[in-house]
């Protein structure tokens, strides 16, 4: 299945990092803040979205909406939600 948002949003995966600590510790899942960085997959036919599928972007934190597609765990953002593109 593939899922195209509509207007000015796009559908984003979420870019998950292992955390430690300074001392060599993995962090578990629950101990974790929200990531905040994504790599968008599609974007909706409007010209306020500014990125393009493969861009890595910073979004509001707690944004979106969380939705399954081909078994992984994606969400769709308005385009107001990403602050900006990760260059480099």
């Amino acid at each position: 299945m593939k899922l195209k948002p509509l207007g000015a949003r796009a559908l984003v995966k979420m870019i998950e990092r292992e955390e430690q600590t300074a001392s060599g510790i993995v962090l578990p899942d629950t101990a974790r803040e929200k990531p905040q960085t994504a790599e968008v997959v599609a974007v909706g036919a409007s010209d306020e979205v500014k990125v393009s599928a493969g861009d890595v972007v910073v979004l509001a934190k707690y944004s979106g909406t969380e939705v399954k597609v081909e078994g992984e765990d994606h969400l769709i953002v308005d385009a107001d939600d990403i602050l900006g593109v990760v260059e480099g």
